[in-house]
């Protein structure tokens, strides 16, 4: 006599949950991203921060381009850490100047910049934690419909 699979000892599978493609489109990487990797991680950023904001009802189709140059910014500040950690924060002078003095890392900067962006951009879609009970729900468009409507027909 064959067992029957004991049910409550096996894992479900956790399925990814759908994103919202009708809402707001993901950018074409491989036009903005010229690393492969970091086009998988940008998908990536990308599907969790929609996920994000349709399961609180806060995406919009205006918030496209934002969603994108945060993504973006995520990827910059990355790119650069792993440069400062790579290289130190500081880029020494030139031995063959005299003038020449240690300067703070191009990189360092940049990362900065790119992690203000971040926070700036997280803050006015709703996603800091500071700023999440702001954020109102995006208004759904509804069609209103009479019992009329099937005896006239369509508008126009």
């Amino acid at each position: 006599m064959a067992r029957k699979p004991n049910r409550t000892s096996s894992k479900r599978a956790v399925a990814e949950p759908a994103v919202d493609e009708s809402i707001v489109g993901q950018p074409d990487w491989s036009a903005l991203l010229t690393d492969a990797d970091e086009q998988v991680v940008a998908r990536g950023h990308w599907r969790r921060i929609v996920d994000e904001m349709t399961t609180r009802e806060i995406l919009s189709s205006s918030n496209g381009h934002a969603l994108q140059r945060l993504v973006l910014a995520y990827i910059v500040y990355d790119r650069c850490s792993r440069q400062v950690a790579g290289n130190g924060l500081v880029t020494e002078a030139n031995p063959e100047n005299a003038k020449a003095i240690d300067r703070l890392s191009i990189y360092y900067k940049a990362m900065r910049e790119a992690e203000s962006t971040a926070e700036r951009l997280e803050a006015q879609l709703g996603l800091s934690p500071g700023r999440r009970s702001k954020v109102g729900k995006v208004a759904k468009q509804r069609q209103r419909t009479a019992g009329a409507d099937q005896f006239l027909g369509p508008k126009g």
